[in-house]
This record gives structure tokens, C-alpha cells and sequence, in this order.
């Protein structure tokens, strides 16, 4: 049979080398005439041996990861977003920034452990500190700002302690920028080709994320003339957003593919859609109040978008072995090729 496996050795063999090729086309003869070889086969389909993955995806649940990555973002900008109110003397726009950080943290919290499945897991997470690990960094990020963000939001709701909303607003602004930012570094940490490929970029896609969704819901809630520092926040935010995730979408490997097709691509398609007009829509009619809901509310749709989109882009790519594979053979291409050039020097 023309590419199929004829003996058993042939195919312990054929798992030795790693994923097997599928042929979906009839092998073609040579032709006549003398004039050499047609081509061999049509297309191919890279399948991994009994149709396996060849890296076991992450376990992780959706819809609680991609809205822990959305939350904790929001979160995070939002504090330094209080911070930055409380010094520049507007009151309201601290409050909706301190509310908005310590409801985003304990609701990133709870779908943490949603996906965790007890809550006793989240608490062995803080058992150990490994500075190389970013699971265990992050934990250690979330865990006092989770702290810090909610107590400074109770005091500032409750109208306590004055000296203690500004010293824990400070502690989870602190806290804020590593929080908005650990998590593109923990999904860039793993083997899924489509994150760990873009190790240098995911981690500025999460920060301007985090940056639009928290300056867009502080927008929706704060009157336009104390505003300011919000809108600013949201413009630069989704335009460092649609910079990086320009690049990834541009990229000529086979990894960002993924960030194109199914379910991820309308959701990456979705998300740029909403994160631009909400830019537009902010810098034309920000300081109006209908504006600003408008413009605001896109701009947190976008955010949110984007990180639903980025976790099915990883997944997919998780699932198929084209990804791991044919990475896997250009580096080892390129690696011969510098071998080889090396020696004819």
C-alpha cells in the first residue's frame, strides 16, 4: 500500500522518528519522455502515531482562564490607574479605580479556583516560591494584590480609614503592573507552539490589553472631567495592543496560523474590531458621557476578545501536530545549514 506501513517494525520505526505523514493524494508515476520525475504526492496531513497529540494540551477550562486573564488585567491597570487619581487629586475617578480593582481581583480569584477545582489548590501554590517558575512568581503577585486590591476597595466603599486606602491603593498599584503582565509570560512559558513562539510579544498584547479594559470600565463610571487619565490609559493601551498583535497576525511561521482560523480568528478578528473603533470612538467623542460608555464598553469587549481569542489560538495549536512538528524541522534545517556553513569555512 502506497504510504502505509507494510511490518511491524516498519512501524515502531516509523514512531521512533516521531509523527507520521498521512498521504491525501495517489502517489503519481514517472512521467513519460525521458524528462524525470513528476512530483511525488499531493498534500499531505501530519498526524502523530495513533492520532494522538504529540504535546498533551493544558487542562485548563474555559470560560475560567481566558476570564481570570481578562480580570486580573483589568484589575491590574485599574490600580495604578487609583494610584495615579488619588495623587493627582480626583476623587471619583480614584474611587471607580479602586472599586474596579478590588472587584476584578476577587473575581479573577474565583475563576482561578473554578478552574483549580479546590480552593486548597490555590493555597499549596503559595507553599513554595521558585523565582525560574512564572506559576509560582504569579502566584505570589496575585495573592497580595488580591489582598491589597480588595481591602483598599471595602475601605474606600465604607469610607474608612483614610491613611489605609492610600497605603493599600499604593501596595496594589505595586502589585498591579507584574499582575497585568505575568500571565502572557506564563502562557509563553509552555510547550504550546502558538504561545511559546511568541514569547516576546504575548506579554505586551496582555499589557495593552489590561491597559484599554481598565481605563475603558473606569471611563463608563467616572464623569468626563476628572476622565482624563483614564482615556489616555485606553488609547495608549489598545494602540500598544494592536501594534504587538499586528505583528503576531503578520508573523511568517506556521504557528500563527492558528490566530487566523476558527474559532480563534473571529474571536482575534472580533477583538480588533472592537479595540480600534473603541480608540477611534474615545478620541472623537471621549469627553462626552454617551462617548465614553460607548468607547469604554468596546474597549473592555476588545480586551476581553483578545484574551479568549489568544487561549483558543494556543489551544488549537496544542491539538494539531503541524505545530510542533514543522517548527521542529526548520530548526533543524537551520541548524545543518549554519553546521554546513561553518565547515566550508
Amino acid at each position: 500500500m502506497t504510504g502505509g506501513i507494510t511490518s511491524p517494525g516498519a512501524g515502531w520505526r516509523q514512531a521512533d522518528r516521531g509523527p507520521a505523514v498521512q498521504r491525501s493524494g495517489k502517489q503519481r508515476r514517472r512521467g513519460g519522455g525521458g524528462r524525470g520525475e513528476v512530483a511525488m504526492v499531493d498534500d499531505v496531513e501530519f498526524t502523530s502515531y495513533y492520532g494522538r497529540p504529540i504535546i498533551k494540551p493544558p487542562v485548563w477550562k474555559t470560560p475560567d482562564v481566558p476570564l481570570y486573564l481578562f480580570l486580573g488585567g483589568a484589575a491590574g491597570s485599574s490600580s495604578i490607574l487609583a494610584a495615579l487619581a488619588d495623587v493627582t487629586g480626583r476623587p471619583t475617578l480614584t474611587r471607580v479605580a479602586r472599586t474596579t480593582a478590588g472587584a476584578g481581583s476577587l473575581a479573577s480569584v474565583v475563576f482561578l479556583i473554578h478552574d483549580l477545582g479546590r480552593p486548597e489548590r490555590f493555597l499549596h501554590m503559595l507553599r513554595v516560591l521558585k523565582p525560574t517558575s512564572p506559576l509560582s512568581v504569579g502566584s505570589y503577585i496575585l495573592a497580595p494584590f488580591s489582598a491589597a486590591a480588595s481591602a483598599t476597595a471595602a475601605v474606600e466603599l465604607l469610607g474608612w480609614f483614610p491613611r489605609l486606602k492610600r497605603f493599600g491603593g499604593a501596595v496594589a498599584a505595586l502589585f498591579g503592573g507584574p499582575l497585568a503582565t505575568y500571565t502572557g509570560v506564563l502562557l509563553a512559558n509552555t510547550a504550546v507552539p502558538s504561545w511559546h513562539h511568541f514569547h516576546k510579544q504575548l506579554p505586551f498584547v496582555f499589557a495593552g490589553s489590561a491597559m484599554a479594559a481598565g481605563g475603558g470600565l473606569c471611563m463608563v463610571f467616572t464623569p468626563v472631567d476628572e476622565a482624563g487619565p483614564a482615556r489616555k490609559m485606553a488609547v495608549t493601551g489598545a494602540a500598544i495592543e494592536l501594534a504587538v498583535v499586528h505583528q503576531v497576525e503578520g508573523d511568517e511561521s506556521v504557528v500563527s496560523e492558528p490566530y487566523h482560523e476558527g474559532r480563534a480568528g473571529k474571536l482575534m478578528r472580533a477583538a480588533r474590531t472592537c479595540t480600534a473603533a473603541g480608540a477611534s470612538l474615545t478620541v472623537l467623542a471621549g469627553r462626552t458621557r454617551l462617548g465614553a460608555i460607548a468607547s469604554g464598553t468596546l474597549l473592555a469587549a476588545g480586551s476581553l476578545l483578545t484574551r479568549f481569542g489568544v487561549f483558543d489560538a494556543g489551544m488549537a495549536s496544542a491539538r494539531d501536530p503541524k505545530y510542533t512538528v514543522v517548527p521542529q524541522r526548520q530548526r533543524m534545517a537551520a541548524r545543518k545549514n549554519e553546521h554546513s556553513s561553518t565547515i566550508s569555512r
